[in-house]
């Protein structure tokens, strides 16, 4: 009696392990360039790292002019004159790493301003693709542009047109003559 329940057992094991889960892909890159917001904050994002890039190239312009008189009025300088004017070289250079670090280091302004204009766009995408899977019962869903090196994908299982749809997003027409 043991031996018929304990092979019971195992073959409900096997039976609930061998289920098919069902599993799908999406291409997060393309559902996210295809939504106009999120075009719209790339844009801001471009658009303020250009001008704070074009801000700090003037400051570094502005330590080569200096670095340059220095030079030509290096020998006509007291000792006294010439640390002063070397120092001050120094810490306006010192000055504009610290804006570079401030705007473009990895806890930077940048980072932040990222973190504000693209975070909430993505949470919604992940959001949805989420309330997508409980719906229809997916086990796993892949990013197919998150580099999970996935060789070879099946387009039957690419759901992206499914979110495009569900976030209200149209689809490019051009995209859709590429498929």
């Amino acid at each position: 009696m043991k031996k018929i329940a304990l092979l019971f057992v195992a073959v409900a094991f096997i039976t609930m392990t061998a289920q098919a889960q069902r599993v799908a892909y999406v291409d997060v890159n393309t559902i996210l360039s295809s939504m106009p917001e999120y075009a719209n904050a790339q844009r801001t994002l471009d658009q303020t790292a250009e001008k704070w890039k074009q801000e700090i190239e003037q400051e570094y312009t502005k330590i080569e002019e200096m670095y340059r008189r220095y030079q030509a009025e290096q020998v006509l300088l007291s000792d006294k004159s010439r640390q002063q004017r070397e120092d001050e070289i120094i810490e306006k250079e010192k000055q504009a790493r610290g804006m570079q670090q401030k705007r473009f280091g990895p806890e930077g302004l940048l980072f932040k301003k990222r973190q504000e204009l693209i975070k909430p766009i993505q949470d919604k995408v992940y959001n949805a693709i989420q309330e997508y899977a409980t719906d229809k019962n997916f086990d796993l869903i892949f990013d197919k542009s998150s580099g999970a090196n996935i060789i070879f994908a099946n387009p039957q299982y690419d759901k992206t047109d499914d979110i495009l749809e569900k976030l209200g997003v149209k689809k490019d027409k051009d995209e859709e003559k590429d498929k």
